[in-house]
């Protein structure tokens, strides 16, 4: 899956991230993570929630340092934010003052290129997306899903070559989430970047990656599976769903995935009883 080059587009090699709370001491919230995201995959990592998912995508962005291990990006270290990256966040980042045109345009004016210019790229990321006629439109005024398309354009305006998604598409009602799944996959088919998508939805993982990683229960949680989805493509997940491999791969991650579910569940509730 390398296009051009041999290394990684990011690699976390024996990760591991603590935080020092406010009684001073120390939470490890993931270790010995190794994961490597190569140039032109897509990677769905799914876990129980408060698992280390978006840990792992914020040490990935450069966000957060590791306490331990490694982090490369196209074989470099990362130190400070990943500049090969382009983060799309569950909430949304749109300013609500701009036009969606002007909310896609601005990262390209942040960097030094005319209004001018941005604008004419903003319109046709807008195009892209389904949007072309909604340049003049404030996010108040736009669905969610909607919103989603237009912060993706922002996202992909700057030609990142890493994706990193968080949720992106978590809420949504899941007619949308399907819609979006299938517009995500037309453009990242279209100029394959590196994507390390997170997702609470097994299905949706499957559906859109090129393999699946699955993460145990917190604390110090770890990768503990990592599936390669062998699905053809061009796939449309409306339809890869209803298919006997589907079905099949489905059902293996999902026996190791529902126990740590369960364990995630079951701390919860007694974190809940202690308090």
């Amino acid at each position: 899956m390398t296009t051009g080059t041999t290394h990684a587009a990011v690699a976390l090699d024996d990760a591991s991230v603590a935080f020092t709370l406010a009684d001073r001491s120390i939470y490890t919230a993931v270790e010995h993570a190794t994961l490597a995201v190569a140039d032109g995959e897509f990677v769905a990592i799914v876990g129980p929630t408060g698992c280390g998912k978006s840990t792992l995508l914020n040490v990935a962005a450069g966000l957060l340092a590791p306490a331990a291990g490694t982090v490369t990006s196209f074989g470099a270290p990362l130190r400070g934010l990943n500049k090969q990256a382009g983060y799309l966040f569950q909430t949304d980042a749109l300013f609500p003052w701009k036009t969606a045109i002007d909310n896609i345009a601005v990262g390209l004016e942040i960097a030094g290129t005319a209004r001018g210019e941005a604008l004419a790229r903003a319109q046709g990321w807008l195009d892209q997306v389904g949007l072309g006629g909604f340049a003049g439109r404030y996010p108040h005024m736009m669905s969610g899903g909607q919103r989603k398309r237009v912060g993706l354009a922002q996202v992909l305006i700057r030609d990142p070559k890493i994706l990193l998604m968080d949720e992106p598409f978590g809420p949504l009602d899941a007619q949308t989430r399907q819609i979006m799944g299938n517009l995500l996959l037309d453009l990242w088919s279209a100029d394959r970047k590196a994507v390390l998508f997170v997702t609470h939805d097994l299905e949706e993982a499957i559906a859109l990656a090129d393999r699946v990683v699955i993460m145990s229960a917190g604390p110090r949680s770890r990768i503990i599976g990592d599936w390669r989805v062998a699905l053809p493509r061009p796939r449309d997940i409306f339809e890869v769903r209803l298919t006997p491999e589907f079905h099949a791969l489905h059902r293996e991650i999902w026996g190791v995935l529902k126990d740590e579910v369960m364990t995630g569940y079951a701390q919860a509730a007694t974190a809940g009883a202690a308090s």
